[in-house]
């Protein structure tokens, strides 16, 4: 993992959100591209992207990519109009569900070994994959690239699910702790609906991120800044995710004879 060199607080955020910004400009322009696409699902990390690529001026267009209902039910729906609405940005929606449904391998009698919580994860976890495929459908036909949304937090305890919100073409805030991302949110005035609720994967109804890991971002933020998180068992389950997900992290395996 890359070593962090730089810290995001409320005196210099303005001059990072400035760097930030002119570095998507920057890819996109030398990649000759029109801009990006992101997939916003009304949390704070797609939603500080959004803003970050507004204010830079960048070309984005957002694509919303609910299952079903879900994000109406979660109140998610409500949270992305509010913050598209407050900053007037392009977008399409795009029920994922058809899609999903018909690649879910419904006969348990296929892998009877497979445990329950591997089969329920193995199928929330192709939510995300789709995801991925309409975005990356919208930029090839829009000349864009795929901007990703994922933090250093995340990256940490390899919460992403690979070849899903883990795939994209330029990362903003790869390098960023959870609370940095907070700092950026407050600075770009994203919406306190959004700011104050729980951050979530929606990989099913009622999940929240540090329920299912079981650790909190403000520990893992203290991990990466101070080498600990100020709790042993925290410590111990941030370093057996790190060593579980590593596969998630490195270049894929090739025979070179």
């Amino acid at each position: 993992m890359k070593t962090k060199s730089f810290v995001i607080i409320e005196q210099n955020v303005a001059d990072y959100a400035g760097k930030i910004g002119a570095w998507i400009r920057e890819k996109v322009e030398t990649a000759n591209r029109k801009g990006v696409v992101l997939g916003l699902s009304g949390g704070i990390d797609s939603s500080v992207v959004a803003r970050l690529c507004q204010q830079a001026k960048v070309d984005i267009h957002l694509v919303l990519l609910p299952y079903g209902d879900d994000m109406k039910k979660t109140g998610s729906m409500g949270h992305v109009m509010e913050f598209i609405e407050k900053f007037r940005f392009p977008y399409h929606t795009f029920d994922i569900k058809p899609a999903v449904d018909a690649l879910t391998i419904s006969d348990p009698s296929l892998f009877p070994s497979a445990p329950r919580a591997d089969a329920e994860l193995s199928r929330a976890n192709l939510r995300p994959r789709v995801r991925m495929t309409y975005l990356y459908e919208v930029a090839q036909l829009d000349r864009r690239f795929v901007i990703g949304t994922g933090n250093l937090a995340e990256a940490t305890v390899g919460y992403f699910t690979k070849w899903g919100d883990g795939a994209h073409d330029l990362n903003p805030l790869a390098m960023l702790t959870k609370k940095e991302v907070y700092t950026l949110a407050r600075y770009l005035q994203v919406p306190g609906s959004i700011i104050d609720k729980q951050p979530s994967a929606g990989l099913w109804e009622g999940q929240t991120d540090e329920a299912e890991l079981g650790i909190t971002y403000n520990q893992i933020d203290a991990y990466l800044l101070e080498g600990t998180s100020g709790s042993a068992e925290a410590d111990r389950k941030i370093e057996a995710r790190r060593a579980l997900s590593a596969h998630k992290a490195e270049s894929i395996p090739v025979f070179e004879g």
